[in-house]
């Protein structure tokens, strides 16, 4: 089983503190994070939901490419971008969705196959299992 480290250093309140957030394993890099980051303007920052977006992203082109490739149409490329939403939900907040837009050049199969293998990335696809609850819409086609 694969293992991958993240962590988190904040200091200060909620409103006016920062965060760093530092990708442990790879050691590739080390991210800024605020409040107003996350819920008005990134300003060169990061949020947790950027950091979702691209795990998605990345995630659901490895998981596509292996459902083309095990089904004998392995794909020429695959661009996918993820945008996940934040805000209030209930007496709180939450990623209240995330809207996934793929596009590939897959040789040899037809945009019905396609679909139906898009799709099914989606509901296997390890990131967007673990976001259980959280509405993910899929708009993929054929470039």
């Amino acid at each position: 089983m694969a293992e991958r480290k993240a962590s988190t250093h904040w200091t200060g309140d909620l409103k006016t503190g920062t965060g760093n957030v530092n990708l442990d394993s790879s050691a590739s890099g080390q991210f800024p994070v605020t409040w107003a980051a996350r819920t008005e303007a990134p300003e060169g920052l990061t949020s947790p939901e950027e950091l979702i977006a691209a795990a998605l992203s990345s995630c659901y082109c490895m998981q596509l490419s292996g459902l083309l490739s095990a089904g004998g149409t392995p794909p020429s490329s695959i661009d996918a971008s993820a945008r996940a939403t934040f805000g209030p939900r209930g007496e709180g907040f939450a990623i209240t969705g995330v809207k996934l837009t793929v596009r590939a050049v897959v040789p040899g199969l037809d945009a019905d196959a396609f679909q139906r293998t898009a799709q099914k990335a989606k509901e296997v696809c390890p990131v967007s299992v673990a976001l259980g609850g959280t509405e993910i819409t899929l708009d993929a086609a054929l470039a």
